[in-house]
């Protein structure tokens, strides 16, 4: 019989073993140490009522995050940009939509703390722990930046027989993280009334959350929503909640990693535009976030010159750890799939 013990360190609830005196953390790294057993019923103390389910987390309060950058460094992989893609978006989040500090967990190469490393066992927890516990008013984040690939998919739920994935830190060993997975960890517990936005910047990665619907607009910004909801009848929608995500490409496209965009050192190109739609007001809507950021990667494809990205230009410079001599020549176009349809260009945006 397993029961729930809140972690000492950041309240992250914890499945303790019977008989178990103590637990380690995989988010924290915190040691709880439990006295003895639960009395029946709830009652104070760090210890959840299991019929009632997990409680929330309130050292996080109602805003979460979760942002994560790989760069492999010392790899055949490695990428310049994710881990400046992280302290931007972690930046952003902070000062212009007041989450909390200590209610991000950050994981990149760069952390000292080994439960933060961009593992596949880390990055499986951090996940959990974003949703767990949710509940109604609760604005979530998850933001990926780093390889993203495709497999084949023996389900029959992928209309081109491939799954996307995620490729953590320790891929070549412990495998990739595949998007029924992200779906399930993700999408599927959010509740009425919570929201998630995620924002992958990643190779292949469309329909990287095996969300329902996927908005298909032109260049001209008309759009449509394409029914993905797979042939067997299995849901991937939420459990009432509201998932939203954008995405650096198509799932057959690949996403840039480049120095193209801030003229200063390498970002992804996905999660420079996003920063820069909301920093230039041109993120009133969902719409108009979309088309903001791929007329910018278009531009940039044409060998136009972009131009300077304000305080988004001004905090890369701040992260600046060199340039990597990057091209245009941008050929990828970023997604929007929700859990369900709406008008984008009525929609407001908010996080």
């Amino acid at each position: 019989m397993m029961m729930l013990v809140n972690c000492s360190g950041c309240r992250t609830p914890l499945q303790l073993p019977q008989g178990a005196p103590c637990i380690r953390c995989a988010i924290c790294g915190a040691v709880t140490h439990v006295a003895a057993a639960p009395a029946p019923g709830p009652g104070p103390g760090p210890l959840a009522d299991p019929a009632r389910g997990p409680p929330p987390p309130p050292a996080h309060g109602r805003k979460r995050a979760v942002i994560i950058g790989i760069s492999y460094r010392f790899s055949r992989h490695e990428l310049k940009g994710c881990i400046n893609d992280a302290k931007c978006m972690r930046h952003l989040l902070t000062t212009r939509f007041s989450f909390p500090d200590d209610s991000i967990i950050m994981l990149t190469e760069e952390q000292t703390d080994p439960f933060k490393i961009p593992t596949k066992h880390n990055i499986r927890m951090a996940m959990y722990w974003l949703l767990q516990g949710s509940q109604p008013g609760d604005s979530l984040v998850f933001h990926y930046s780093g390889h993203g690939a495709q497999q084949r998919s023996y389900s029959g739920d992928e209309a081109d027989g491939m799954d996307e994935t995620f490729c953590p830190l320790d891929f070549e060993t412990q495998g990739m993280i595949v998007d029924d997975e992200i779906n399930t960890a993700l999408v599927r517990p959010l509740p009425h009334g919570a929201k998630l936005h995620a924002l992958i910047d990643a190779c292949h990665s469309g329909t990287a959350l095996d969300l329902p619907f996927l908005c298909r607009m032109s260049r001209t910004g008309q759009y449509i929503w394409e029914d993905h909801r797979p042939r067997s009848g299995v849901w991937k929608g939420t459990s009432g909640g509201e998932a939203i995500s954008f995405s650096g490409c198509d799932d057959h496209q690949t996403s840039a990693d480049t120095s193209a965009l801030s003229k200063i050192t390498s970002t992804g190109a996905m999660t420079f535009c996003f920063i820069q739609a909301i920093e230039r007001g041109e993120a009133a809507t969902y719409g108009s976030i979309l088309n903001s950021m791929r007329t910018t990667i278009r531009n940039t494809g044409g060998g136009a010159s972009i131009a300077g990205g304000g305080a988004v230009t001004s905090l890369i410079s701040m992260l600046l750890t060199g340039g990597s001599g990057g091209t245009g020549g941008l050929k990828q176009e970023p997604q929007l799939t929700a859990g369900d349809m709406f008008d984008v260009y009525a929609k407001p945006f908010s996080l």
